[in-house]
């Protein structure tokens, strides 16, 4: 059925309620007739057992002892608690039979030995039994007795039509309460709705109510909100990153273009071309750099789709790497390297994210140590962590920089040192792969002395 939910809600609640009325009014009107009937029946019984114990047999002829019994009134009336009594011979003949019977007789039913039926007595309904009547083993006749059950059968009739049309009225009721209740119940969704309806990218400040319960429309509001704010972050995140990475690509462009216009303007020496080409292969070089880190961005928010070497490598064989690496930078300012690998055996990393993590490090802390300092990197384990420290001896970062350190494309203070080059992705790369891998980033710095860069790995189980 092609029901919205307040119609399920409705349809399936009143389903529910008529399947339970129905049992609990079905059982209640079988319960009561059972139990009328039984009533009767015991009736019946007390009635033939106490006249079967009152005849007598002589021959074939059946007789009671105390004739005096007929002359009370249930048996002379039939119209107050009428109790039919009928003695009948063993071919089904007439023996005799209580006053209030007159003319009439009570049907004889040779097969009901014992039993209890209905039957009709004048067009009116009646309950009967029939019990043999026995002497030396041998059945003589019958003793029937019979009482009206047109007051039972009305009363079971009653209870009939009561239940019945209470059963339509309270469904009906039902129904009309179960929509209200549905109503409000999904009226946070419908607020909700409305609210995702006229959200768009242009307002993704707006944000759903929060229902005062605590309920699951409470949390469901909550996470839709959670998903909102994240939303919004992501994008504004985006805008940014488009502009930046925009502005970082249009300058090394712009001063390409510059140099070239430059050349052709009139013949230059070749010294002039030499040293101009030079300049654009650096720039060249420089937006190369930045694509690459860009990619390498794209791929970490879509890590698994790609290929990657998740292998457990030595932390200690990695930071070697890095260092090879950055050999000529770290020739060139004269720079020692003070290793610290404390228990190392047993400090390991993914290899793809913690080369990523360690190179990046390691290359900040040697572009931004001061010429003749030292660089100390240490490893060591506690408990399930291992922490790896990279500490250097530059010119730090400033206090109210260190929130921003992660944003693509910041560089702090980057007017007061032109000379380092870099495009502020590194450790934006780096929180991203700390990140995919349960790994912490935490940074201390203290501006004008340096740097200290601490990695907690989560150590391999």
């Amino acid at each position: 059925m092609n029901l919205n939910f307040k119609n399920r809600i409705t349809y399936h609640y009143i389903v529910a309620t008529a399947t339970l009325m129905a049992l609990v009014f079905g059982a209640i009107f079988f319960t009561v007739k059972k139990t009328v009937i039984q009533n009767l029946d015991s009736d019946l019984s007390y009635e033939a057992n106490k006249h079967t114990g009152e005849i007598a047999i002589s021959g074939e002829r059946i007789y009671f002892i105390n004739k005096a019994e007929w002359a009370e009134r249930e048996h002379r009336e039939s119209e107050v608690h009428p109790v039919f009594i009928q003695v009948m011979g063993k071919q089904g003949n007439l023996m005799d039979k209580s006053p209030n019977l007159k003319l009439d007789s009570l049907p004889f039913k040779p097969a009901e030995f014992g039993g209890h039926f209905n039957a009709k007595l004048n067009q009116k309904n009646i309950r009967q039994v029939q019990l043999p009547i026995e002497s030396n083993g041998k059945i003589k006749g019958y003793m029937l007795a019979a009482m009206s059950s047109e007051s039972s059968l009305a009363v079971i009739s009653k209870l009939r039509n009561v239940l019945l049309i209470s059963y339509f009225i309270v469904l009906i009721g039902v129904y009309f309460v179960s929509r209200f209740l549905a109503g409000r119940s999904i009226k946070p969704i419908r607020e909700i709705s409305t609210t995702i309806t006229r959200i768009t990218k242009n307002n993704l400040n707006e944000r759903v109510s929060i229902p005062q319960h605590q309920d699951e429309i409470h949390e469901l509001s909550t996470n839709f909100n959670a998903l909102l704010e994240r939303i919004e972050k992501a994008i504004e995140r985006e805008k940014q990153f488009t502009s930046d990475a925009s502005h970082e690509l249009r300058t090394p462009l712009a001063t390409l273009r510059g140099t070239l216009e430059v050349l052709i303007r009139k013949p230059r020496s070749q010294v002039e071309y030499e040293d101009k080409i030079r300049y654009s292969l650096s720039e060249i070089d420089r937006m190369t750099s930045t694509l690459e880190q860009l990619l390498l961005l794209a791929r970490l928010d879509n890590s698994n789709q790609h290929k990657i070497n998740n292998e457990w490598t030595a932390l200690p064989k990695l930071i070697d790497e890095s260092i090879s690496k950055f050999k000529d930078r770290i020739n060139e300012k004269n720079l020692k390297i003070n290793l610290d690998f404390n228990h190392s055996d047993k400090a390991h990393g993914l290899y793809y994210y913690s080369k990523i993590i360690i190179d990046n490090i390691i290359g900040n802390a040697v572009k931004y140590a001061n010429a003749d300092s030292t660089i100390h990197i240490g490893i060591k384990t506690v408990e399930d962590k291992i922490i790896c420290t990279i500490t250097d001896e530059g010119i730090g970062i400033k206090e109210e920089d260190l929130t921003k350190i992660y944003d693509s494309f910041f560089r702090s203070d980057a007017l007061s040192h032109k000379k380092i080059t870099g495009n502020g992705l590194g450790l934006a790369i780096s929180k991203k792969c700390a990140d995919a891998i349960g790994a912490e980033l935490q940074i201390e710095s203290t501006f004008g002395h340096g740097t200290s860069v601490t990695v907690l790995f989560l150590k391999r189980n």
